[in-house]
């Protein structure tokens, strides 16, 4: 996956006025306090810009990646809306923008003041009509804020940072807002994934269909002490190779994901890999979700049509025979 153009440019065009140690080291510990849990937030100018620098293309990643999940089992789905909470810098309205040209409005909420100001630059660099007009509030996601009715809303990399006695009632707002479709993206670790599990019961309680990645409705078949995620394979730009120190022309960022819709998905997964395919001499490996639940599924050679299906299957491909899948 790369990063669109207009944005790649936009982000080396604010990153040009200030050293490259100084982003750099900025852009480190905000890292470390990202991983320690600390929430993703700037308080300067110089802050958002090295977190845009440094976060902002593995977030979009993420997204895209989830979203192509979400048009594969609606293949009819093109939002005119967008309603992006806890923007950041305006990653997850990229990844909607660069899938589907019929959005026509985007509405973003941020709390920093330096990440909306940075968003709102990046996105007056957009080539995207719906990008270059978006709407930005300022605004807690627990506090008070109230935004129009949008076909798609996007909560990414935010519900965790919220308080765990107030995600509840942030999700049924945002299943308010959402008039089609909800997707919570949340890191790919286990406290990422209980949040988007405990999201994901809620949502199904509240009677929304289940779009992604899961091929099905019911009780979420991992074990205690696993956890559900998919990784999102970026080309790393020249400035954030050199922003990270970084040798490696591209990275992996791991999320957890899950997409909730008003109606059923037109074309829903029949099983999901779960995992790296293992390819063998004479068959493939898979672990798989389905709607039996987990599976430990091997494809021979001998079985031809399934096995040349197999042979191109990712992490995270849906698979068009995981219904009657056999350990």
């Amino acid at each position: 996956m790369e990063l669109p153009p207009d944005l790649r440019q936009a982000l080396e065009a604010e990153a040009m006025p200030v050293p490259l140690g100084r982003l750099a080291a900025r852009a480190g510990r905000l890292s470390a306090g990202y991983r320690r849990g600390e929430g993703t937030g700037a308080a300067d100018a110089e802050a958002a810009g090295a977190y845009a620098a440094h976060r902002m293309p593995a977030t979009f990643a993420a997204v895209r990646a989830a979203l192509a999940q979400v048009a594969e089992t609606r293949p009819g789905f093109a939002p005119h809306s967008l309603f992006d909470a806890g923007a950041g810098t305006g990653a997850a309205a990229w990844a909607a923008a660069d899938l589907w040209p019929s959005l026509a409005r985007t509405q973003m909420l941020e709390r920093s003041r330096a990440m909306a100001a940075l968003g709102r630059r990046l996105q007056a660099a957009a080539d995207h009509p719906a990008l270059r007009t978006a709407t930005w509030q300022r605004a807690d996601l627990a506090g008070d804020w109230a935004t129009p009715p949008a076909d798609l809303a996007v909560i990414a990399y935010a519900l965790g940072e919220v308080p765990a006695d107030g995600r509840e009632r942030l999700l049924e707002r945002l299943w308010q807002v959402a008039t089609d479709t909800l997707v919570v993206v949340e890191p790919g670790t286990p406290a990422g994934f209980a949040v988007v599990r405990n999201a994901r019961s809620h949502l199904l309680g509240r009677g929304g269909h289940l779009l992604a990645p899961c091929p099905h409705a019911r009780g979420c078949p991992m074990a205690e002490g696993d956890w559900c995620h998919f990784a999102a394979r970026l080309s790393r730009t020249s400035l954030e190779r050199r922003v990270k120190g970084a040798a490696l022309g591209h990275e992996d960022e791991k999320f957890a994901f899950v997409a909730v819709g008003r109606l059923p998905a037109g074309r829903p997964a029949s099983g999901r890999v779960l995992r790296h395919p293992q390819t063998r001499p004479g068959h493939v490996r898979l672990r798989l979700c389905t709607p039996a639940g987990l599976a430990d599924v091997t494809v021979a050679r001998s079985d031809k049509e399934r096995y040349r299906v197999a042979r191109h299957l990712d992490w995270g491909s849906s698979v068009p025979w995981g219904d009657d899948a056999t350990p």
